[in-house]
């Protein structure tokens, strides 16, 4: 996991021609988590051990900050508290 810095970020961190696509997968890691909305037509897409679900579900997914599906339900709620229950502050992914 991925340490989370407890100092201020300045204008020198932010300089994008610093960042590569592991620097920012890794941004958030164990600390933010997102939740999208999803049909469950897409499920395979993000989840392919899933078991074949019957098309047109609304879903919510939990994914972590780089992406990785973490959870699936059928309410966002159920979403939301999963990552309560392990410490993930949670963002919208539209």
């Amino acid at each position: 996991m991925t340490a989370f810095s407890q100092n201020p970020i300045t204008g020198a961190d932010l300089d994008p021609a610093e960042f590569n696509a592991a620097d920012l997968a890794a941004l958030g890691e164990g600390h933010i988590a997102y939740v999208r909305a999803m049909s469950s037509d897409e499920v395979t897409r993000l989840f392919p051990q899933a078991p074949q679900l019957t098309p047109g579900l609304d879903l919510f997914a939990l994914l972590s900050a780089s992406g990785a599906p973490i959870l699936l339900a059928d309410s966002r709620d159920a979403v939301v508290a999963n990552a309560m229950a392990n410490d993930l502050h949670t963002v919208s992914l539209h």
